[in-house]
């Protein structure tokens, strides 16, 4: 998904020329550029690869740069020469199947966390438990990340009560038993608290993502097996995409983009912990053809 605007006033964030400061003044200030102090892995191997150009895919044969879109495999590029990330939480990208695989930066993700990221074709995807899972996707009854935790819980709690009062009783009882075994064996009961941001992630098992042109989510979006989910929306971010999407606002973001961003925040805010760069090399691939496209436009003149 993406939705940079080529008419819509570029914000500092997204920009990487400089800008003229006054009416009669040569002074020329660099604005900072976009995707700016990421500990990313380095880029020489990617360098390299740029310099040997284009090569065949080994399984379908297409014409490749860096990674084969189609088959989510390398080309050029061995493995053990990019970073290989562990995400916190599974994440499940459901491609809109006229979405052009060159175009989509879900790729990205599957190649660079390969043992938390599953894509799915639509109307080929799983059932998803609606207390467990999350659909990042704006709209109105979306919640922000801080708030998304609480809400799970609170969703989980409304389903597990049973009519007829039965449910209080039975947790009357487990309490008095639990009681019981903290008495008799304290060593093996760990506080919640002690369990750190484990027990913060509990209610959350898996975060699902929509891969397609925004003019297209609607049909993927309205699909009765997602209807359940809580829906999250990153409000305050702003995409920095090269491919434009005329009519939608730039926090529309970039499938890569909404995936990096959603797990920062869900760093900082649900797992309560110091961000330290943790997920940015999701942003590999992304911030550096970002650079380079960005660098062929300005030397075409056309930024």
């Amino acid at each position: 998904m993406s939705s940079l605007d080529h008419h819509q006033p570029v914000y500092p964030s997204c920009r990487d020329k400089p800008t003229i400061i006054g009416d009669s003044s040569d002074v020329r200030e660099l604005v900072k550029p976009p995707l700016q102090g990421l500990k990313l892995a380095s880029h020489a191997v990617l360098d390299a690869a740029q310099q040997r150009g284009r090569l065949k895919c080994s399984k379908c044969g297409g014409s490749r740069m860096f990674f084969c879109y189609t088959c989510c495999s390398l080309v050029g590029v061995n493995m053990q020469e990019i970073p290989v990330i562990k995400l916190p939480v599974k994440i499940d990208i459901i491609k809109h199947p006229n979405e052009t695989d060159g175009k989509s930066t879900a790729v990205h993700a599957k190649i660079l966390a390969p043992g938390d990221v599953t894509m799915y074709t639509y109307p080929c995807f799983p059932e998803f438990e609606n207390d467990k899972v999350v659909l990042v996707f704006p709209g109105p009854g979306a919640v922000s990340v801080q708030d998304m935790i609480q809400c799970l819980r609170e969703r989980r709690n409304n389903s597990s009560k049973e009519p007829f009062d039965e449910p209080s009783v039975k947790r009357l009882k487990s309490d008095v038993q639990a009681a019981t075994r903290t008495h008799e064996e304290p060593q093996s009961v760990v506080p919640e608290e002690a369990n750190g941001s484990e027990s913060r992630l509990r209610p959350l098992q898996r975060v699902v993502f929509i891969d397609s042109t925004w003019n297209q989510t609607n049909k993927i979006s309205t699909d009765e097996r997602l209807q359940g989910l809580l829906q999250v929306e990153l409000k305050t971010r702003k995409t920095c995409f090269w491919r434009s999407q005329k009519g939608k606002p730039d926090t529309y973001l970039a499938t890569i983009e909404a995936i990096y961003y959603f797990l920062k925040d869900f760093h900082q805010h649900c797992l309560g912990q110091e961000y330290g760069g943790e997920y940015d090399n999701l942003l590999f691939f992304y911030s550096y053809l970002h650079s380079l496209i960005n660098k062929a436009k300005t030397s075409a003149g056309k930024c």
